[in-house]
């Protein structure tokens, strides 16, 4: 487990995810972030559509750096580590680490920013303070309120 994670969702790499050299297109890497924020939710309590009807949490990306370290390959099992590193008044930052199941090996490591985002009005909107606490009792800390 890395340091400071709390919080893996295990992705087996299907066939239609691999590229003609036989490794992971680097696209589907993102798709697994995507599969680790729903997991990552629904651990907290917080089935996504929940977290949209019931609470006015809408998550959309705003900026994503990825770093690859190694390849995956069809039909291996990697690990998606996901964690709240930061959250602010209207978004929130995550970490996810990408690791072989087998040996425990970084294959990617990537940082993605959201925005709590409200589909009536095209426009940010406040984390809800049930949501924040919600990660900070998951997450074990307290992160800054900012605004």
């Amino acid at each position: 487990m890395p340091e400071g994670f709390r919080f893996a969702c295990p992705i087996r790499v299907r066939y239609s995810e691999i590229d003609r050299q036989g490794i992971v297109y680097y696209s589907r890497y993102l798709e697994y972030m995507d599969v680790a924020l729903s997991g990552y939710f629904r651990a907290l309590g917080l089935p996504y559509q929940e977290l949209v009807e019931q609470h006015g949490f809408d998550p959309s990306v705003v900026k994503a750096t990825i770093e690859f370290k190694r390849t995956a390959r069809f039909d291996e099992s990697l690990q998606v580590w996901a964690r709240v590193a930061a959250i602010g008044r209207t978004s929130f930052t995550m970490d996810f680490e990408i690791m072989r199941e087998a040996g425990g090996e970084l294959v990617a490591s990537a940082q993605i920013i959201y925005v709590n985002f409200d589909t009536a009005t095209q426009a940010s909107r406040p984390v809800p303070e049930s949501i924040r606490r919600r990660i900070e009792a998951f997450e074990g800390t307290s992160f800054p309120s900012s605004g």
